[in-house]
């Protein structure tokens, strides 16, 4: 007897009207995704000589190539997160190939209000709550994988604390594929008036080999006086394109610490932005690339002031092995008015191989003239006297070479106020560091 087939879905028109069909969800919804597809058909795919793809490159990318899963499929199999090692969440949620596989919250939370879990349930329930936030934020026509994603996407997170709720467990939300397939994930965060919370969310393949499709989209809404520690690690298999837009809303005197960590994929391409939007808004980002064999990783920063006295600080490091490539392109932009702007950006490059290489872009457009931005960009290579040294003192060439690794990454380490994030990362980069001779 021949295998049934899961049913799934084409990247394509046809595939969207089943896709569109097969869901049950507010009419808001159903025109938002229409609107997206729409969008997404009058726009082209990136051509080499825009800007922001100059360096990279995605002609070998064919989305014909993938379908998406119903909701309902998705093969049985287990995966160990990282970031949920010997952590007691307040909520913690699972999700194989576009179905739920685990979900839990403390009731307590759920009795005052909070939500968290499936975006397609919450939906259903606190519907009119969540549709001012609903792709408000990262919209469908900022290119053709936005409007992709807006159209097509499925197993979300939510996480919204009303007003001035504190929660001290972090939050937990994994999101895994199968070989060959599509994630579309989309994670939406709100934290109203004077809230607290700590998220953290990882996106992985079932094995390191595998291939895939990630188009995602993040939306993160902070509201005055609240604060936030959203923490994302991308794991995805060697094989898996990914393509993302984040972004995050901070007001007046709300506080956001947003720690990125990308580890996985065979070619990322990634939009992460920040607009400040209220007076004494803060915003702390540490970002942490690893690249190794022919992994090919882009990731786009803005910070974005919009009101005056506001602060951002942004820090990315990127270790690089073998042929693997890494670009970062910043850009901090001050409006008029935002007086007293406080902004700074930084990326550090490891070079860890003769045949890797870094890019570095960063940028400043400044509209004001009562502001203090500024910027830097480091490459450099590994001192072979350092692993000697290390070696003459009882430590193996491999267990120097992690070590320098490490304490290249120290810094942003020594940011993450999480011990167990902060040990996870450096677990997972030490898993991967070669021997460069």
């Amino acid at each position: 007897m021949s295998a049934v087939t899961a049913p799934s879905f084409a990247l394509n028109e046809q595939g969207f009207s089943e896709f569109l069909e097969s869901r049950q969800e507010p009419s808001w919804v159903r025109d938002q995704r229409r609107a997206a597809w729409e969008t997404f058909a009058q726009l082209d795919w990136p051509q080499r000589n825009d800007e922001e793809w100059i360096r990279t490159d995605i002609r070998l990318f064919k989305l014909d190539k993938y379908r998406l899963a119903a909701t309902d499929g998705g093969e049985d199999a287990t995966w160990r997160p990282h970031l949920s090692e010997g952590v007691e969440f307040a909520g913690a949620a699972t999700h194989l190939d576009g179905r739920t596989v685990s979900y839990q919250l403390d009731p307590e939370l759920a009795a005052k209000g909070v939500l968290f879990g499936d975006l397609d349930r919450y939906l259903q329930s606190h519907g009119e709550l969540l549709r001012p936030y609903l792709h408000q934020i990262v919209k469908p026509d900022l290119d053709r994988f936005s409007a992709l994603h807006a159209a097509f996407w499925n197993c979300g997170h939510v996480l919204y604390v009303p007003r001035g709720v504190v929660i001290e467990k972090p939050f937990h939300a994994a999101t895994a594929i199968s070989d060959g397939q599509v994630c579309t994930s989309h994670t939406l965060v709100i934290l109203e008036e004077g809230a607290e919370a700590t998220f953290l969310t990882e996106s992985t393949s079932i094995r390191e080999n595998f291939g895939g499709l990630q188009v995602g989209g993040t939306e993160i809404v902070v509201r005055p006086g609240a604060s936030l520690r959203f923490v994302h690690l991308q794991d995805w298999g060697k094989g898996v394109w990914c393509f993302g837009h984040k972004k995050a809303q901070v007001e007046k005197d709300a506080n956001l610490q947003w720690t990125l960590a990308a580890t996985g994929a065979r070619l990322a391409k990634v939009n992460q932005h920040v607009a400040l939007t209220g007076p004494g808004a803060s915003v702390q980002v540490n970002g942490v690339l690893f690249t190794e064999g022919t992994q090919h990783l882009s990731y786009h920063t803005l910070q974005h002031h919009q009101a005056p006295h506001c602060k951002s600080d942004f820090l990315y490091k990127a270790a690089l092995q073998e042929q693997s490539r890494t670009v970062w392109r910043g850009m901090i932009k001050v409006d008029p008015g935002a007086a007293k702007t406080d902004g700074y950006q930084r990326n550090d490059n490891l070079i860890l191989s003769r045949s890797a290489r870094a890019d570095s872009i960063p940028g400043l457009e400044i509209r004001h003239d009562d502001v203090r931005c500024t910027h830097g960009s480091t490459s450099g290579k590994v001192d072979e006297e350092l692993i000697f040294y290390a070696q003459t003192r009882g430590l193996t060439r491999q267990e120097a070479i992690r070590m320098v690794v490490s304490g290249f990454f120290q810094q942003i380490f020594d940011r993450i106020t999480i011990e167990s994030v902060r040990e996870a990362l450096a677990r997972v980069i030490a898993d991967r560091v070669h021997d460069f001779a």
